[in-house]
């Protein structure tokens, strides 16, 4: 298996329109079954805990992929105990340098282990779902690019995604509604049955950065019954200067039953999210959503768009998603 690193290349206006850091896994193949063998990843590569790897996972909706499960602390121990369930986009880079992004992981193991310890967050299972050469079909949020059409947005979305090989009214490469059915009607019902998960709404959470932040508030979205979270990590807000806000401000899920969380750095790509990241805010405030309580938005002074940077933040998103109620022990 050979990860591909690549940025994806777009020239002047457009690299500020749409500039994805795309970490692209290369030789994948499946036999159209989920029936995938589970072996423990070796500890020698720098995994902290137990992680089982379902390689090849094949869908009808999407090509298929690796899937990595790390489970809880007690997970082996406490057999008749049940965890709330995290899916994580970008896979490849959570657990092991040897397969992430530049070999830098967001050490998610590491720091779920030591939040359990500590008492901060609840134990769950982390699904960890890598991408495909096609991450940013898969990503970038398909309906929200289609509003843009017949609109004032329209050419410089549709230059936007030219930039990267697509064409905006061409359905072959509309693939982020494809793989939302993938997470929802194919791998999590067979995480639910191969492993001890809390199933419903309050106990299903899903993260990401980047494209994989916008796919991950599309996901809360479009399936709000399933999804109780999300955690975006440096929204690339920018595509067609502020087309996703204008068009999650209405599909906001109920923050009744929800939470999100926001981040973002100051340096490199990053550096240009604020004042994207300030009208979301606004648009979080309007639709009933408190600070604190089932939102949150967090600036990071010197962070840049990479996996350090999110792997030394990692735990914010972490504790507000997974926190112990108050008066859980």
């Amino acid at each position: 298996m050979k990860a591909t690193a690549h940025l994806c290349a777009l020239p002047g206006s457009v690299l500020l329109s749409l500039c994805i850091v795309c970490s692209a896994v290369e030789g994948l193949t499946g036999t159209g079954s989920t029936n995938v063998t589970v072996t423990p990843v070796d500890p020698a590569l720098g995994v902290t805990g137990t992680v089982r790897k379902h390689d090849g996972f094949a869908s009808r909706f999407v090509a298929p992929r690796n899937v990595h499960v790390w489970l809880p602390p007690s997970y082996e121990k406490e057999t008749s105990r049940r965890y709330p369930v995290l899916f994580a986009n970008d896979g490849q880079n959570q657990f092991d340098p040897k397969t992430s992004f530049l070999g830098v992981d967001w050490a998610l193991d590491e720091t779920m282990t030591r939040l359990v310890t500590e008492g901060k967050v609840r134990e769950a299972i982390v699904v960890a779902v890598w991408n495909t050469p096609k991450r940013a079909q898969e990503y970038v949020p398909q309906k929200a690019l289609l509003s843009a059409l017949g609109t004032p947005r329209e050419a410089a979305v549709s230059n936007a995604v030219r930039g990267i090989g697509m064409e905006l009214n061409n359905e072959d490469w509309r693939l982020s509604d494809a793989y939302l059915k993938f997470l929802v009607l194919e791998l999590k019902p067979f995480i639910d049955r191969e492993y001890r998960t809390l199933t419903n709404r309050p106990d299903t959470f899903i993260m990401g950065s980047s494209a994989g932040a916008m796919i991950s508030l599309y996901a809360a979205s479009e399936y709000p019954n399933v999804f109780g979270g999300a955690a975006c990590l440096s929204t690339h807000w920018p595509l067609g200067d502020g087309l996703l806000i204008d068009y999650f401000k209405d599909r906001l899920p109920d923050p009744a039953t929800h939470k999100i969380y926001f981040d973002f750095g100051t340096e490199t790509l990053d550096k240009s999210y604020e004042p994207y990241q300030l009208k979301m805010d606004v648009e979080m405030e309007k639709r009933g959503y408190r600070s604190g309580v089932n939102w949150l938005t967090r600036k990071f002074e010197g962070d840049e768009h990479s996996e350090k940077a999110w792997r030394k933040r990692v735990y914010v998103p972490l504790e507000f998603l997974l926190g112990r109620p108050t008066g859980e022990k």
